[in-house]
């Protein structure tokens, strides 16, 4: 038998608690399986500069499994399962814009799903339409997503210090790169600082 055709990796049985985890490094210390994973056994789709995509199974209230190559049936569509995981996202977990003592802001939600939220493109939309400027973003972890208004350069570099301090001293660590969303063009990119 193989994996994906075990109970509990049916396809039509875990796709409903599949969630989108945005990472750098292949690994994750709240997942079961997420020590080290690679591009070689788990499906791993590219977003942005140093930032990938990968996909969590949610097994219970705070435990996770990597979604891994052999859980998926040898058809499934990737993309697919980006698009159902977003929605489940969407669906399952509320994020919250939070203010930061320097002006900035942070994006709080369950302590699994942070980063996540730079896969949404309203999110940033919205937030960019209130402030009237582009956004910076920095993703220092897992939990901890920071912007600010990109002109405002005091608040920007407060931000990044604030984020370099989240990445040094906690674990599943994201980047300390920085992206940029465009009010205008509503898109987001890589930002050089």
């Amino acid at each position: 038998m193989k994996k994906y055709e075990e109970e509990k990796y049916r396809l039509e049985n875990i796709k409903e608690h599949i969630y989108p985890w945005v990472k750098a490094e292949l690994s994750d210390t709240q997942a079961l399986n997420g020590k080290h994973f690679s591009e070689k056994d788990a499906p791993v789709i590219g977003f942005l500069g140093d930032l990938n995509v990968v996909f969590a199974i949610k097994r219970d209230e705070d435990v996770y499994e990597i979604l891994k190559d052999n859980m998926l049936p040898p058809e499934c569509d990737v993309i697919e399962v980006y698009h159902k995981a977003c929605e489940n996202l969407n669906r399952d977990v509320e994020f919250v814009v939070a203010n930061t003592w320097y002006g900035g802001y942070g994006i709080v939600a369950d302590g699994h799903h942070e980063a996540s939220a730079v896969c949404y493109k309203h999110i940033w939309q919205v937030c960019a339409d209130k402030l009237k400027d582009d956004l910076v973003i920095m993703i220092p972890r897992k939990d901890t997503v920071l912007f600010a208004p990109a002109g405002n350069q005091e608040v920007v570099d407060k931000m990044i210090a604030h984020g370099e301090q989240a990445y040094e001293q906690g674990e599943n660590k994201i980047s300390k790169n920085l992206l940029l969303f465009t009010q205008e063009g509503k898109e987001l990119v890589t930002y050089e600082h």
